[in-house]
């Protein structure tokens, strides 16, 4: 079983989770609609994460930690409308935000995820 603890809606302060079960680890994931918005490239790679999780059997409330990368923290809000609304209720992963240039100008924003499943 999962345990959050310090939980709000976007994130947990901690996961943890017992060592039984399987661990999948996204690569990190970049938008396909390199002209979007933070907005709409954060949607875009959500839908891919949600995809690579439900080939691999899990789905967003399997998520324990998220890093996400931002080419301008000045999109930090922009980027959290979306992904606030992508969070599985009860589920919010640990998670942490950062500034970082990315690996193409256009890129706006990058995630990677962990999930557990039994």
């Amino acid at each position: 079983m999962i345990e959050r603890f310090a939980q709000n809606q976007r994130m947990s302060g901690a996961v943890s989770w017992p060592l039984s079960g399987r661990m999948i680890v996204t690569a990190g994931q970049v938008a396909d609609n390199l002209d979007g918005t933070t907005a709409e490239q954060t949607a875009n790679v959500l839908a891919k994460i949600d995809a690579l999780l439900a080939e691999a059997g899990a789905s967003k409330a399997d998520v324990v930690s998220a890093t996400i990368w931002l080419s301008d923290m000045a999109e930090f809000q922009e980027m959290n409308g979306i992904w606030d609304a992508w969070v599985a209720p009860g589920a919010a992963p640990a998670r942490a935000t950062v500034e970082a240039k990315l690996a193409l100008p256009q890129f706006k924003v990058e995630i990677q995820v962990h999930a557990v499943v039994a």
